[in-house]
């Protein structure tokens, strides 16, 4: 009831959006809860430069690392609502965070209005070459012969509960090994410490295209240009799967929805742009399209999806 209380007063607010006062007035704040760099970060400068041409005021990038992305995460929950500071959220930060912190200080669906929606992060099960599996049967079958006898690394806590999802819909018996991040985590499958990883696209790729690395299959709802050739785990026998990273923007919840529209229509026309498409996926980033209403839903969604994987695979960061 809350949510489509919160759409209808989107709605009501697109029709009424030009008669609100001149958005925005000075510049405005993009927090990204992670460090310069990192491919969140990345993306969020090309959105901060895009929209500083399109509002004539300058969108500054506010880089709050650390802390498994929930410090920046408060500072954008507190900030004025009124659309002069944009939060750059994550999967991991709106939606794993409160799957596995039992006293995190904010609350996605309460504190937060949901803006639009940037990018998804392909996640992808990956294996050494010298590995004695070529597809996901095979593994999933080898696991099953040799309960927990396989290894498979993973560099985030999304990750991580990618893999037990994985584990829950596949029924396969592998042990994970935790690392911290996904550097770690390439070097020792890349020296075959470790058989297997689940890991990003953006990551893997390179090592894929350079044959040091196999695809066994992705964790996306359909097939990625970036990787035509590797099936899904969906079309692999287990329809309706999907595990993987996303990012896009949200502002307070008080902030009115005129400006959210705003924000929003803005946002999506950039999205629209076929060279910002283009600069996405050559950086491992799949263009997110979907708007306020549709992307609430979704968050939504995965709320859901994740608290139920944490609570079954018993998977606690505290």
């Amino acid at each position: 009831m809350r949510a489509l209380s919160f759409m209808l007063g989107l709605a009501l607010a697109a029709a009424t959006v030009q008669a609100q006062e001149p958005f925005p007035t000075r510049p405005v704040r993009m927090i990204v809860a992670f460090p310069p760099g990192q491919a969140t970060d990345i993306v969020a400068r090309v959105f901060a430069e895009e929209l500083t041409k399109v509002w004539g005021k300058q969108v500054i990038v506010d880089n709050r690392a650390g802390g498994a992305s929930v410090p920046g995460t408060v500072v954008g929950r507190n900030a004025t609502p009124d659309g002069h500071t944009i939060t750059f959220a994550t999967s991991s930060s709106i939606a794993v965070n409160p799957a596995i912190y039992s006293n995190l200080p904010y609350d996605t669906s309460r504190d937060f209005a949901m803006v639009h929606g940037i990018f998804t992060v392909p996640w992808v099960i990956v294996a050494h070459p010298g590995a004695p599996y070529n597809t996901l049967k095979e593994l999933v079958d080898a696991s099953k012969k040799n309960p927990n006898a396989i290894n498979w690394g993973f560099g985030a806590s999304s990750l991580q509960l990618g893999a037990e999802l994985f584990k829950l819909r596949t029924g396969a018996q592998l042990t994970g090994v935790p690392y911290k991040g996904s550097g770690p985590a390439m070097t020792d499958l890349l020296g075959a410490q470790v058989p297997l990883l689940l890991d990003t696209v953006a990551a893997t790729l390179p090592h894929i295209r350079g044959g040091r690395m196999k695809a066994i299959a992705t964790m996306t709802p359909k097939r990625i240009p970036l990787l035509p050739d590797t099936p899904t785990v969906a079309e692999l026998g287990y329809p309706g799967f999907e595990a993987e990273g996303w990012g896009g923007m949200v502002v307070p919840k008080a902030t009115p929805g005129a400006i959210v529209i705003r924000i929003s229509r803005d946002v999506g026309r950039i999205l629209n742009e076929p060279a910002i498409q283009k600069q996405m996926l050559e950086r491992g980033v799949v263009p997110d399209l979907r708007g306020p209403q549709e992307w609430t839903k979704f968050v939504h969604a995965e709320l859901v999806k994740w608290t139920d994987v944490a609570k079954r695979a018993n998977v606690r960061a505290d």
